[in-house]
């Protein structure tokens, strides 16, 4: 960082600074841990010989919560992991019963952001004509938002008296919940000297008339990509070529565009159906109170906990589930 011309380049200064943060966070957790190993056996013997074990126990349930952060962050490392999430919500078939989920949802994740000290944003929100929400997009910002928020992805449906019907009979509703990384606005482009041929050639111009007898024209041929970009407009090879390059950065530049509008195609294929059968998760507030992750098993009996911001269980369960599975498959 300081090295000169390091802040130069924002994109790749920025992505290095927030590197360093995370590891750094991780250095100061491994320290910490290393300092308190050194005296968990003051601490056992302490337990043995006082009647007042409180302080003892306090220490011990931080150790544990340490370890279990450092294993989730160490499970964190997809690209896109250490990036924020962008969230977006919306409610399935079912009118204000569905938005009414919606919103409770919203809530569910704001509140859990709030919980870890993360930043929340509502970037859009669009309100029900009677209550709840249409749609809702809000930016989760902190370190490794989008890792733990990523299996959050999915149809997420609850059961319940509905508090709009007046027969108060039970309903089902369905949302959508999608999860994806909040990338900069600003795509760096590189190009790197050593991945371009670089041909001159004489210009000509309409009807054959007014022929460069100098090699002015120059060809620029991106060997990654293959792209191709030419100018012989001037007289000048050195404002052809200069003209050349920032063609071949506009082309570049439209590639990276498509790459990720591709991208985000891919993702929003990974999207299902917000009804029956799709559900990720199940929130059930009538007969009994429960809430069952599909894909993990993991059950929660306390569902008010839950939609109070509480889902630390579900997020752990998934980010163990993926690495195992990643594990089994290497």
């Amino acid at each position: 960082m300081q090295k000169p011309g390091f802040w130069d380049d924002r994109a790749t200064s920025r992505s290095l600074v927030s590197k360093r943060r995370g590891i750094e966070r991780r250095l100061g957790l491994l320290k910490r841990l290393r300092d308190d190993a050194e005296e968990l056996t003051a601490w056992t013997e302490l337990l043995d010989e006082s009647e007042d074990e409180g302080e003892a126990l306090q220490f011990m349930s931080r150790v544990a919560g340490d370890l279990h952060e450092l294993e989730m962050q160490l499970k964190l490392s997809g690209e896109d992991d250490d990036k924020n999430a962008l969230v977006a919500i919306h409610p399935g078939a079912g009118g204000t019963e569905s938005q009414d989920w919606a919103e409770m949802l919203f809530r569910m994740y704001i509140r859990w952001a709030e919980k870890r000290g993360f930043e929340s944003e509502i970037l859009d929100r669009l309100e029900g004509e009677e209550a709840g929400i249409k749609s809702a997009t809000f930016a989760v910002r902190g370190e490794y938002a989008y890792g733990y928020l990523t299996g959050e992805n999915g149809v997420h449906r609850l059961v319940r008296i509905s508090p709009f019907d007046q027969q108060s009979r039970r309903h089902t509703s369905f949302a959508s919940v999608y999860v994806y990384p909040e990338v900069d606005d600003d795509v760096e482009i590189e190009i790197i000297d050593k991945e371009l041929r670089i041909d001159t050639f004489r210009a000509s111009g309409a009807g054959g008339q007014h022929v460069n007898k100098t090699e002015s024209a120059v060809r620029i041929t991106h060997l990654p990509t293959n792209i191709v970009v030419s100018c012989q407009n001037e007289r000048s090879q050195i404002k052809n070529r200069a003209t050349a390059m920032k063609i071949l950065r506009a082309r570049l530049y439209d590639l990276e565009m498509k790459k990720r509008a591709e991208e985000q195609a891919e993702r929003e294929d990974k999207k299902m159906e917000i009804a029956w059968g799709s559900q990720i998760r199940s929130y059930v507030l009538q007969p009994y109170r429960m809430v069952k992750d599909h894909r993990t098993k993991i059950e929660v009996g306390d569902a008010q906990r839950v939609l109070d911001g509480d889902i630390d269980d579900f997020i752990d369960g998934w980010l163990t589930m993926s690495i195992d599975a990643t594990t089994d498959v290497g």
